[in-house]
């Protein structure tokens, strides 16, 4: 299953991907973000690749189940694919990682938003990030009833820079790490947004 993820068919874009219908599956997976151009300072010499883009991120949908017999995740492939191209950095990982990341060079920066100020996403910069993900990024996914497995595969045997979840020891772990930290600091310690 990962060989489809390493050598795959091909790679989607968002607009594809956001098309309706959309080619993404309503079933359980895993999806790998290739990227033609890195954020700065992201290590790419050791990355997969595949025509030119290096593989930096890999997830799955949906979650483990929970050991204590919890409520089970109901989104899919296409739920998390599509909302990784166009959510915000409060439900999206790899948004919020790549917002970070791309912060100075965007000109944006994460904020609290809403009533209570509990959610952290990049305001109106989130756009901004769609536009250059537009650009940038491109997703292929194969379809696994426990994807769960799959991606902890993946993270042991490839280099997956921007993933931090199973990847302790990565070697752009620490940096991603506080940078992330950083970010939220500086969004605690400015003015709520309005929704």
């Amino acid at each position: 299953m990962s060989a489809s993820l390493l050598d795959p068919a091909r790679l989607w874009t968002r607009a594809e991907v956001l098309e309706r219908p959309s080619p993404v599956p309503a079933k359980n997976g895993v999806y790998a973000w290739y990227f033609d151009a890195a954020p700065p300072g992201v290590p790419v010499d050791g990355c997969h690749r595949v025509d030119g883009s290096a593989l930096l991120y890999v997830g799955i949908s949906p979650k483990r189940p929970p050991a204590d017999g919890g409520p089970v995740s109901k989104q899919t492939l296409r739920s998390r694919v599509r909302y990784h191209y166009r959510g915000n950095a409060y439900g999206s990982t790899l948004r919020l990682t790549l917002d970070v990341l791309l912060a100075d060079e965007l000109g944006i920066g994460l904020r609290r938003v809403g009533s209570t100020g509990s959610r952290l996403t990049f305001s109106d910069g989130e756009a901004v990030l769609n536009d250059w993900m537009a650009e940038h990024a491109r997703v292929c996914w194969v379809e696994d009833p426990q994807p769960w497995l799959l991606e902890t595969q993946l993270i042991g045997g490839v280099d997956l820079p921007l993933n931090l979840a199973q990847n302790a020891y990565g070697s752009f772990h620490a940096q991603l790490s506080q940078a992330r930290a950083r970010q939220r600091e500086l969004a605690r310690s400015l003015p709520v947004l309005p929704r």
